[in-house]
């Protein structure tokens, strides 16, 4: 009998096979996809918050899953806990809290008074973000990409994509008014973040940032990190809407700085084919 948890390596070496016919599944192995059932239940009851009204709580609930989104992925690498299942849950639960929680979201706060055009934006938005998502999982297996690909998204996250939709309830929250016209241009606002996720755009991950903290650095970083948190728990709206606007307005200087160093690799290509085949950079 399969186990539904098969060792899976994401560099692809093979891995032991679990003991026993039935087979055992480890602590560590469970214990991300506990995390991502708990981000899933985050978002679906983000959903009921937003049908009940209660906008804050249901934004809050959001927030939640993507903190627990970057949370399951790295507990499992670190734990060696990554499996196929997870993987597949990950992906599906990214779906659910990321693409159809906010669509709805939008949709019951402003976008259902333009009528079946704010539900044509919502169902856009939600189908951008499958897109992507499929997209993501095909381009994880493909050995051209150059070595630093791995430092940026191609298009905006899913979970980045769900936290800046939702920028005009934030806005809304501090005090901007809320009317027809707010809702057409959330409208075009939804429409133009479910582009960013389905395009080419170069959007920095971060990944490789924090992988080595410099010690004197520690100390600081904590006092950074204590302060951001506590400032997000103070003002949550001014904080979520000032980094929703800076992390819209870096992606041209991510772009730039892919395009270098896209350029850069293809020179130092072109430079070890013409001195041999077996000079070629990896």
């Amino acid at each position: 009998m399969e186990t539904p948890f098969p060792p899976f390596d994401p560099e692809g070496r093979p891995r032991p096979r679990l003991g026993g016919s039935i087979g055992k599944v480890p602590i560590r192995v469970l214990l991300p996809n506990l995390v991502t059932l708990l981000a899933l239940c985050s978002g679906l009851t983000a959903v009921r918050l937003a049908i009940e009204e209660r906008i804050e709580l249901a934004l809050a609930a959001i927030v939640f899953a993507a903190i627990l989104d970057g949370v399951d992925g790295r507990l499992a690498r670190a734990l060696k806990g990554t499996s196929r299942f997870g993987a597949e849950l990950d992906s599906l639960a990214d779906f659910v809290n990321f693409g159809c929680v906010p669509a709805l979201m939008l949709y019951f706060w402003g976008l259902k008074e333009v009528g079946s055009f704010g539900w044509i934006a919502a169902l856009a938005y939600a189908i951008c973000a499958a897109l992507r998502l499929a997209r993501f999982n095909v381009m994880l297996d493909d050995p051209n990409k150059p070595p630093f690909a791995g430092d940026y998204f191609t298009g905006i996250p899913a979970p980045a994509g769900a936290i800046t939709v939702l920028l005009p309830v934030y806005l809304e929250l501090i005090g901007l008014p809320h009317g027809r016209v707010s809702a057409l241009i959330a409208l075009v606002y939804c429409l133009a973040i479910a582009f960013l996720m389905i395009s080419t755009v170069p959007a920095w991950s971060g990944k490789t940032l924090g992988r080595r903290v410099r010690r004197d650095m520690v100390l600081p970083l904590f006092v950074a990190v204590a302060i951001y948190f506590a400032l997000l728990a103070s003002y949550p709206w001014i904080v979520l809407s000032v980094c929703t606007i800076l992390y819209l307005a870096l992606l041209p200087v991510s772009t730039v700085r892919y395009r270098r160093q896209m350029k850069a690799w293809k020179a130092e290509r072109a430079a070890a084919a013409s001195a041999g085949p077996d000079v070629l950079p990896s």
